[in-house]
């Protein structure tokens, strides 16, 4: 007996019986949903940005940080390119799904502090969680002071040396 190649065999023994039940790599794309393709991580400080814009927007609420971070942030400011910190007051721990902040903040005199509080905390909750998605687990808020009407704004002081 002599041996004939077979030219026409398929190489794909599912091809040989019509059964194409089985993509072959070439025609499948992905593995489902595009959205579950990938991982996305967000930085300490894109989540601090974000916190700190939403704190300043809440009326009641002078500045951010501490007496001695003001300061330095206002000896900053004048520094060309230094530019204006939002992420001043604010600590942010990042996890893969969650976030607890931290801020400091300085309130108008005249105010609810209490009130104050649950008004940022609600805008920063509501802005990080639009916005990176992840939930906040906690936003604890330190008042380091209060402004007075006849203060002299640290942020605003004329240098004393021209």
């Amino acid at each position: 007996m002599t041996d004939t190649p077979q030219r026409n065999r398929p190489e794909n023994p599912d091809h040989a019986t019509g059964d194409d039940s089985r993509t072959s790599p070439l025609t499948k794309r992905g593995g489902g949903d595009p959205a579950t393709r990938g991982r996305t991580t967000i930085a300490d400080g894109v989540v601090e940005k974000i916190a700190g814009m939403a704190a300043r927007d809440v009326v009641g609420v002078h500045a951010m940080g501490s007496g001695l971070s003001r300061t330095f942030g206002a000896v900053r400011d004048r520094v060309p390119g230094g530019g204006k910190s939002v992420t001043r007051g604010v600590k942010a721990e990042v996890g893969e799904s969650q976030t607890a902040l931290d801020l400091e903040i300085v309130v108008d005199y005249g105010v609810s502090i209490s009130d104050v509080a649950r008004d940022v905390r609600e805008n920063v909750i509501a802005a990080v969680e639009r916005m990176t998605g992840l939930e906040v687990v906690e936003v604890n808020i330190a008042v380091s002071d209060v402004k007075l009407p006849d203060e002299e704004d640290e942020d605003q002081s004329e240098p004393r040396l021209q």
